[in-house]
């Protein structure tokens, strides 16, 4: 199990229609790779490339190499799993770091200006 948290662009879903975008979305059928940031739209590629300055990816583009990480405990705690889609981005973080994942996910949400909806949590949306 895993905290889970979503950023997406605010203009794509309203949280009436949350539910059932998320529950589509989450099927993961665009037609591209779901760790390329170059998908998404640019506030949510901004938000990505500043977030994995923090938490890690543990694969894709930005993902640190085996050698970087395999003998450090700390850098595991923080590596992350994406899923990044045309107006989404998906982060599974170790419940570990659930509170301080979820303080700067949304932190940096709101500087990006992309919306976020907490999963793992009671499931709000929070708008920028």
């Amino acid at each position: 199990m895993s905290y889970d948290i979503l950023a997406f662009d605010p203009a794509a879903v309203t949280d009436a229609d949350f539910p059932a975008w998320w529950e589509e979305q989450s099927q993961w059928s665009e037609d591209h790779s779901y760790d390329d940031p170059e998908v998404t739209t640019a506030n949510l590629r901004s938000f990505y490339n500043e977030l994995i300055q923090t938490y890690p990816p543990m694969n894709g583009p930005g993902a640190p190499a085996y050698e970087t990480w395999h003998n450090d405990i700390e850098l595991v705690s923080q590596m992350s799993d994406y899923s990044i889609g045309t107006s989404l981005d998906y982060g599974a973080f170790s419940w570990s770091r659930a509170r301080t994942a979820r303080t700067t996910f949304t932190a940096l949400a709101a500087k990006h200006g992309v919306a976020v909806a907490t999963v793992s949590d009671d499931g709000s949306i929070l708008r920028p």
